[in-house]
């Protein structure tokens, strides 16, 4: 995507340093952050300065790749390592394309550690392809004035450039379809809100951020066409893993007859997870539900509490969608029914 005139990847390998977009400071400043070691992408990806499934997988497999440049410089470089795959793959238990990319990166670093950071480079390229070509497929199903609702952010800054969900937005937008898109603001994080509305207004797509409480009412009134959503997990029988509050909207569209669609890379299906019910649901700090940070009157970002002091929260960050409630999921690949037989197919092409 181009920032002020600039052509940027949401993360890319410069030397030994992983560079990422710092998401958590979107929309209010664009800011480049630099991890020198394996250690520091780690809390990267922890404290979700980068943030999306391919995003975390292509900074998972550099993370990986540092961690074999590092390791020439310590008495066991073996044992290093393996902790420090370890260490890589504990940071988000949820994205598939996290494990995927240290897996594969971790293999080709036993070679040498050149290998790992060809690796590395050839996954998050191998991402950015696959967005693309998600964007090309995904068009296809998308009509002149369409209106489409998302959930959370599965666009540029979710992957390492073009994104799922909101690559067929841009295809659509770029056609001249005429596209409108409402933007579920995604509590408690606002992803939605803060990221996916900035992608969108940096790109030029029209749209406005709604409630996450209000999309049963626009596809109740006929506001909405269709929905896109991203995935974090996708299990063999087609369950997948998304940001919470994905179910939900899901559920709605059934009720209304409006066609419910996953845009992921085949990097994000996990054929060793039978159904949903295998899945991990990560949660995290209940201070992400309590409190919200933006600028104030002088720009100076400061983080406030919105909810009763003295309560505490449960936030878990996923929840699954029955294969059931989808109508296809859009890969690299095509488009494919959410049958474990096709996902199958799918996966051996």
């Amino acid at each position: 995507m181009v920032v002020n005139g600039k052509s940027y990847r949401t993360v890319w390998m410069e030397g030994s340093s992983v560079l990422m977009i710092e998401q958590n400071l979107l929309p209010f400043r664009f800011s480049v952050f630099e991890a020198k070691d394996y250690r520091q992408t780690c809390l990267v990806i922890k404290t979700m300065i980068t943030r999306g499934a391919g995003a975390i997988g292509a900074a998972a497999g550099f993370a990986m790749a540092q961690a074999f440049l590092e390791a020439g410089r310590h008495a066991k470089p073996e044992e290093f390592v393996l902790n420090a795959k370890t260490e890589i793959e504990a940071t988000r238990p949820t994205a598939r394309n996290l494990f995927y990319a240290v897996e594969r990166v971790y293999a080709a670093g036993k070679e040498s550690a050149a290998k790992a950071v060809e690796e590395a480079q050839a996954l998050a390229d191998k991402d950015a392809a696959d967005s693309q070509a998600i964007g090309e497929f995904g068009n296809e199903l998308i009509a002149s004035g369409c209106r489409i609702q998302t959930h959370c952010n599965a666009g540029w800054l979710a992957f390492v450039d073009y994104g799922t969900a909101l690559s067929p937005v841009y295809k659509a937008h770029e056609s001249g379809k005429g596209i409108f898109v409402y933007v579920d603001e995604t509590r408690p994080r606002s992803q939605g809100a803060r990221l996916t509305a900035w992608e969108l207004n940096n790109a030029g797509v029209p749209h406005v951020i709604v409630p996450d409480t209000a999309g049963a009412w626009l596809m109740s009134q006929g506001k909405t066409d269709m929905m896109i959503v991203g995935a974090d997990r996708i299990a063999a029988n087609g369950d997948t893993a998304n940001k919470i509050g994905t179910f939900e909207k899901a559920i709605v569209a059934k009720t209304f007859g409006i066609p419910f669609y996953v845009a992921a890379p085949t990097s994000t299906f996990d054929p060793a997870c039978k159904t949903g019910a295998d899945i991990v649901i990560e949660e995290r700090s209940d201070e992400e539900v309590l409190y919200q940070t933006g600028p104030d009157e002088y720009g100076n970002l400061v983080r406030v509490r919105v909810a009763s002091p003295g309560s505490h929260a449960l936030n878990p960050a996923f929840d699954v969608t029955p294969a059931d409630y989808i109508t296809g999921i859009i890969t690299e690949k095509g488009i494919i029914r959410p049958e474990k037989n096709e996902i199958t197919k799918l996966i051996a092409r």
